[in-house]
């Protein structure tokens, strides 16, 4: 019996200290709603496209001429039978994209309450950030845009998470764009992942312009730590892109992913045609073999962007955002 009650306080204990740096955020306000375009825009009567489309566009008025515009590639200088056949094409070939998508999706529940406690850690470390107050999900063309932030809201193209072995993802049309180790993440977990993803970016647009090799590394991983930071709980390998197994393998080989920027002399490269091998997703890293991943450099950045978090635990994590990449470097000492 006293052998089960000491197990028991250092279970509790354990899983204590595993949550100890984690925020709570349980009463913090996010007002927060999905609305299901998806629906809306298959219900529209094929007779009727036009004023259906007028009156789709005053109930979504931020996302409703997006998606005609930038996601269907609409364009409105279209005569009105043009417009009608076009959506009524659109709607036909993806029924079977639509049908799927209500499959899964029909409840969206559990995603808007992962998505919600996301959004609440956003407000935890930026109390002044507008949050967007609406999800929206839509369906698009499956080799077209997927999740997106607008003003107001977090979109979610439920067309890039039908789970990766979805017949049309394996279509020469879908792989042109999204290659197999894209649509690999085209599932349910990158949902909640994506749209926070995309609150990063928003708060943190790219600006890669003239920059080396190795700032645009901290700055890749400034935003794996900040979206770490908005979703604490979620697996890292996830939060990278990267399946669980090539997470451990980078582990693993950090030294020898290390060895080869500093060897090689990559990280004062400035050439954006090279830097795009190391801080974008790839099938892989070529000088490291075929089973690396890609977009090690953003693996590495992150490891020197969470070395410098720990020797400053007191740096909060704006200010950590706002540090000179530089700065960051020497002050960490990455040495794997």
């Amino acid at each position: 019996m006293r052998l089960l009650v000491c197990l028991l306080l250092i279970i509790t204990f354990l899983s204590c200290s595993d949550d100890k740096n984690i925020p709570d955020v349980s009463d913090i306000k996010v007002p927060l709603t999905t609305l299901r375009f998806e629906k809306d825009f298959f219900a529209l009567d094929s007779n009727k496209v036009t004023p259906g489309l007028d009156k789709l566009v005053e109930k979504y008025p931020n996302f409703g001429s997006i998606f005609l515009v930038k996601v269907l590639g609409v364009d409105t200088r279209w005569s009105t039978d043009t417009i009608k056949n076009y959506i009524n094409g659109f709607k036909a070939y993806n029924r079977t994209v639509y049908d799927t998508a209500q499959y899964y999706y029909n409840d969206f529940t559990k995603y808007e309450n992962q998505i919600k406690k996301g959004l609440q850690f956003v407000k935890y470390y930026y109390p002044t950030y507008p949050l967007p107050t609406k999800i929206i999900t839509f369906i698009g063309p499956a080799d077209g845009v997927g999740d997106f932030i607008g003003t107001d809201f977090l979109s979610v193209g439920l067309h890039a998470h039908l789970g990766s072995g979805f017949e049309l993802y394996n279509t020469e049309m879908v792989q042109q764009t999204y290659p197999a180790y894209i649509t690999a993440n085209f599932t349910a977990d990158f949902i909640t992942i994506n749209c926070l993803k995309n609150v990063v970016s928003d708060m943190y647009p790219d600006n890669n312009e003239d920059k080396r090799l190795l700032i645009q590394m901290i700055e890749k991983g400034k935003k794996l730590y900040l979206l770490s930071k908005f979703l604490p709980t979620q697996p890292e390998h996830q939060l990278i892109g990267y399946t669980a197994e090539q997470l451990k393998d980078c582990y693993s080989h950090e030294k020898v992913i290390w060895d080869m920027f500093v060897q090689n002399n990559f990280l004062q490269i400035a050439d954006n045609n090279l830097i795009k091998n190391y801080v974008t997703d790839g099938p892989k890293t070529q000088e490291l073999g075929e089973k690396a991943p890609g977009n090690i450099g953003s693996f590495a950045g992150w490891q020197i962007v969470k070395k410098y978090a720990s020797k400053y635990p007191n740096v909060q994590v704006d200010s950590l955002m706002h540090t000179d990449d530089e700065l960051i470097y020497q002050q960490a000492k990455y040495k794997p």
